[in-house]
């Protein structure tokens, strides 16, 4: 590892302990480094940097010459920083001072630890699904940033009454939701959105993609796992004029009359996973799987 990018949030300083932390250990280890530029003059304006550092701003200035982007927030930090990486195949390594982490699963007191794992080449790579949003008629807002790492969603707007989504599989009529709104979720999104209204898990490096209604009238709707290959078209029926499509965290409101194309794109986004972590360590910690909270004291 001989180049590494920073990206970080642009609003709020919650980290300057761990920032510091990362910068002394890439810096021990003779490793180039470029901060994100808004990320960059928020450290700045708060005095949270003792030298001057690069910078880039934005995907055009990144390429296959860096070996690792960190982030340092949450998992929306993680989200966020998919949209610099794209089709770059830059690896991600997410260092968490947010609060749940299923992608940035590092701990602020293992930073150090961490980065000589990745250093010593002591890491696998997991490659994650993205998806992609077509519509027609064709909207500018989607022009460039078409896909989502952890999902895409139909909801309502502005209205307590449902709307309806026609959903079609490879052509192939499947169901009319009636719902506040449908989720599809890849394996990494399993985690997300779609695990609060009951959709399944799913291992990061399955093929496959969930359907997970939001808030069904009809009672029998049930979350639906399907392989990955599978194309997908909605057509939305609302009272109102419009309803939401988001990508990730990048929503716009959509005509009614827009019929939705999703499919698997056609790169991923790599993210790195030290030896000392794993995806069933994370799901055991951030679920409390196993855990007998009867034999624990409360203070």
């Amino acid at each position: 590892m001989k180049k590494a990018a920073i990206y970080g949030q642009s609003y709020a300083i919650s980290s300057v302990k761990e920032i510091k932390i990362l910068l002394q250990v890439l810096e021990k280890y003779g490793i180039d480094f470029y901060i994100e530029s808004k990320f960059y003059n928020l450290l700045t304006e708060n005095n949270a940097l003792e030298d001057i550092h690069k910078s880039f701003a934005s995907f055009n200035d990144l390429d296959n010459s860096f070996d690792i982007m960190f982030t340092i927030g949450g998992d929306g930090t993680f989200l966020r920083s998919a949209t610099h990486i794209r089709d770059l195949n830059i690896p991600i390594l997410g260092i968490n001072t947010g609060r749940l982490g299923f992608l940035a699963i590092i701990a602020k007191d293992l930073i150090e630890e961490t980065i000589e794992l990745v250093v010593k080449g002591k890491y696998t790579i997991q490659e994650r699904t993205l998806i992609s949003v077509k519509t027609t008629p064709e909207l500018p807002d989607f022009s460039e940033l078409n896909f989502a790492l952890n999902e895409v969603t139909i909801a309502k707007k502005n209205t307590t009454s449902m709307i309806s989504v026609e959903t079609y599989l490879n052509k192939e009529y499947l169901t009319n939701y009636w719902a506040d709104g449908l989720i599809i979720s890849t394996p990494t999104g399993s985690t997300g959105y779609s695990l609060s209204c009951n959709g399944p898990v799913i291992l990061p490096n399955s093929k496959n993609l969930v359907i997970t209604p939001i808030a069904p009238h009809n009672l029998n709707a049930r979350p639906m796992v399907i392989s990955d290959e599978t194309e997908i078209e909605l057509e939305v029926d609302s009272r109102e004029k419009n309803y939401l499509i988001s990508l990730d965290s990048r929503v716009t409101s959509v005509p009614k009359n827009t019929k939705v194309f999703i499919k698997k794109t056609d790169f991923t986004i790599k993210s790195i996973l030290p030896e000392n972590q794993s995806f069933l360590k994370t799901l055991r910690s951030k679920l409390l799987w196993g855990e007998d909270i009867r034999n624990k004291t409360t203070i």
